[in-house]
């Protein structure tokens, strides 16, 4: 079912993964879950009171659309105070802590929206920052099967022992994967006041990542945040004799390809002093990263789904098979070779596996494959001196269309809470994350990258068709419990592999692993 009040797109004010909903318990007794028929109810501005002294008098007039029950009665939440804990937010990049000051025009009005809506629905809601990337799946599971308790906040004090109506911040892992499957997180599908065919859950595919056995256990409310592309040096691209608007338009009109790719890597590279070794090569990267990213752009897979919904190994497939002889051959040919340094025993070892950073800020290599955040403040592309560009990774021959791969921070509900807690937070959640009528929507990634080492192009072309739905693809490799890709086959990809061989020695003992994650 559907609500009948307007979906709206959510547009995402924060990188921020958040979710809601409920494990298949009876509906909540009071609140009344919004039924998907629920009307939205504006106010009428022009309608007066007969009883009034002054007969002139308007009513109040809400800001925004109001959401009620099916029978036209408000939503109350009965004052509850909510937490959606990461490992990333803060004080400053939080906008409903952050100085008012320092917030675009957009993110004050969110910021103004999201202030009426706690007090019409009479609810809290904080974004607080909490364990790193790698406890968070740990805390939620201690937290689930414990029946709920203390967790620590960044930036929040006076902490109470027990900690209730929190949604938590995960992360694709097949730790997380297990959760879901041992039945700790709630099942969100059952919850009516979302709607899952919203443009706020469409528009990054999460919840259909995070589907199983007719389920939905965890969601993302926000726009998609792009992830691989290819950053280019514009003065190594000239001394190739190659423009940037070449690129730009290529990527415009279709012709962004594997090909061309390759032949402006072959006219950039440069030994200049005969040794053998480019001096200026055409491409870096962290190996194992790029290696992935050339296997979706050519439509590949490790791990997908079948029609009927249940995982399936296609690292067999020749669209995989071929991208995974692509990258080796480019690795070999065109990409940098980090150096060998000195230790402090005086001893050399191989440069760090963070190399490839330094290597490109130092005009090694034209082309670097990383993804988009890397160009943004803060990040380590952020003190680059020197122009460059940033386009979608070019399509293979199997691929349709350019496609990157999204990795979205799935939000989850505990499914230790009841039926009536879990309607009323994920209410909450979907009303934090829309962006109403009212409010002129922007694209947030484009807006935070425009303070980040983009060009106009990148910024005005290249993220914003990153974060379309048809540019974007969702992948399950990192789902499936024990299934190690990294030191099975990813790291192996090297320039010297035999790539047929390395397939061979994996796919059985994968396909394993893949079958009994479908049971």
């Amino acid at each position: 079912m559907k609500r009948k009040f307007v979906p709206v797109a959510l547009a995402a004010v924060m990188a921020f993964n958040m979710a809601a909903c409920t494990n298949g318990g009876d509906a909540p007794a009071d609140p009344t879950p919004a039924d998907p028929g629920t009307e939205t109810t504006p106010a009428d501005p022009g309608t007066t009171d007969p009883g009034t002294t002054d007969p002139g008098a308007e009513e109040d007039v809400e800001p925004y659309t109001v959401r009620t029950k099916a029978d036209g009665s408000p939503i109350d939440l009965g004052g509850m105070e909510i937490i959606i804990r990461d490992w990333f937010s803060n004080a400053e990049t939080d906008i409903m802590h952050a100085d008012p000051d320092s917030l675009s025009s957009y993110e004050a009005e969110i910021r103004e929206y999201r202030e009426w809506a706690q007090e019409k629905y009479n609810f809290k809601l904080k974004q607080v920052g909490g364990a790193d990337w790698g406890q968070c799946i740990t805390d939620f599971v201690n937290y689930v099967t414990s029946g709920g308790g203390p967790l620590d906040y960044e930036y929040e004090t006076g902490v109470p022992e027990k900690c209730e109506n929190v949604i938590f911040t995960i992360r694709d892992d097949a730790a997380t994967t297990a959760a879901m499957r041992n039945n700790e997180m709630y099942d969100l599908s059952t919850l009516d006041c979302l709607d899952f065919s919203d443009h706020k859950y469409t528009q990054n595919k999460l919840h259909e990542q995070y589907s199983y056995k007719g389920g939905i256990y965890a969601m993302y409310g926000s726009i998609s945040e792009p992830r691989d592309g290819v950053y280019f040096n514009y003065q190594l691209l000239k001394d190739g004799g190659h423009e940037p608007d070449e690129i730009y338009d290529m990527q415009k009109n279709g012709t962004w390809t594997w090909d061309a790719f390759e032949q402006i890597c072959k006219d950039v590279q440069k030994d200049t002093d005969n040794d053998g070794i480019a001096d200026v090569a055409g491409w870096t990267a962290n190996t194992g990263g790029a290696v992935n990213a050339f296997i979706y752009s050519n439509d590949g897979q490790l791990v997908g789904r079948d029609s009927s919904g249940a995982y399936e190994l296609q690292v067999t497939d020749q669209k995989t098979i071929d991208a995974l002889e692509f990258a080796n051959r480019m690795i070999k040919e065109y990409r940098h070779k980090d150096p060998q340094v000195q230790g402090e025993d005086g001893t050399m070892t191989d440069a760090p596996w963070d190399y490839y950073k330094d290597s490109w800020k130092n005009g090694d290599a034209c082309f670097l494959l990383e993804q988009e955040y890397a160009g943004t403040p803060g990040n380590f592309l952020a003190d680059i001196t020197f122009d460059a560009g940033f386009v979608m990774m070019p399509k293979g021959p199997a691929a349709k269309d350019l496609v990157n791969c999204w990795s979205n921070n799935p939000a989850v509900i505990p499914a230790c809470y009841t039926p009536e807690q879990a309607w009323n937070i994920a209410f909450a959640y979907d009303v934090w994350f829309e962006v109403p009528p009212e409010i002129e929507e922007e694209n947030s990634i484009v807006s935070r990258a425009r303070s980040g080492i983009f060009d106009d192009r990148a910024l005005d072309e290249t993220l914003p068709m990153m974060s379309e739905e048809k540019h974007g693809m969702i992948t399950y490799g990192g789902m499936i419990p024990e299934l190690e890709t990294g030191p099975d086959l990813i790291w192996s990809i090297n320039g010297d592999a035999k790539v047929s061989e390395l397939v061979d020695a994996i796919k059985d003992k994968w396909k394993e692993k893949v079958d009994a994650a479908n049971n």
